[in-house]
């Protein structure tokens, strides 16, 4: 006979994950249409996004070496990535750059390849497990959320997922025609790159079915901003600066 146990209820996320309220979106849109035509950005890259999406869901921005927990509300925290996208609203699958995972410097491992390819991946993906362990040993949700950036920021597709620990026996691990060690799953497709020359470590995401799609259509007749017109907004005076 089994005992009986107390149940464990859960601590709840603040938002379902990927269930971004039309707020959040038009908070998103906005700080879009903001780089592109008063800032005049062509660009939308780390800290930028990091903070437009810290500001969307009233969260706080706190950068870290980590990469995993820069955006911080409550009981949950997010790794923000962007990833340069020609068609954002189909574009099946990214790739994240996930930080640095050196064997040199975690194993004092000197010459990877004297290791056998899946002792490898396993010591690539257990830096990997070691960082999440650490921020979910902070926080009861660990997401990462991604920024498909379409063209001139005018079409944006935005998704979350949770950041999650890998078993490396679940993946082959070999090298490519590249010199990079790769994993991929039963099917075959890749999961993993690891790079030698820099330690840089990628997964490959799907993009899930459900993605929000952001569509910017401005007026014909609408112009950046210039910098005397920003500095006029506000009231800029030359007082302000000293120069020696």
């Amino acid at each position: 006979m089994n005992p009986r146990l107390r149940s464990v209820v859960k601590v709840p996320a603040p938002y379902p994950l990927n269930e971004f309220t039309n707020q959040i979106l038009i908070s998103i849109a906005q700080q879009l249409v903001a780089a592109r035509f008063a800032r005049r950005l062509t660009d939308f890259i780390g800290e930028e996004w990091e903070r437009a999406f810290a500001h969307a869901i009233g969260a706080e921005w706190h950068p870290s070496n980590v990469g995993l927990d820069d955006v911080q509300l409550q009981n949950c925290c997010w790794g923000a990535k962007t990833v340069k996208a020609t068609k954002p609203f189909t574009q099946p699958s990214v790739r994240l750059i996930s930080g640095r995972n050196s064997p040199a410097f975690s194993f004092g491992d000197a010459n990877v390849k004297e290791i056998s390819p899946a002792e490898l991946g396993e010591k690539i993906l257990s830096i990997w497990n070691e960082r999440v362990g650490s921020v979910r040993a902070k926080f009861n949700h660990v997401r990462t959320v991604v920024l498909l950036k379409g063209p001139d920021l005018l079409s944006a597709a935005v998704f979350e997922t949770d950041t999650i620990l890998y078993q490396a026996d679940a993946y082959n691990w070999l090298w490519n025609k590249n010199g990079n060690l790769v994993g991929t799953d039963e099917h075959g497709a890749n999961h993993f790159t690891w790079q030698p020359h820099g330690s840089q470590f990628t997964i490959h995401e799907k993009v899930p079915a459900k993605r929000h799609k952001i569509a910017i259509s401005p007026p014909e007749n609408l112009r950046d901003v210039s910098t005397q017109e920003l500095l006029e907004l506000i009231s800029f005076d030359s007082s302000w600066i000293k120069i020696s």
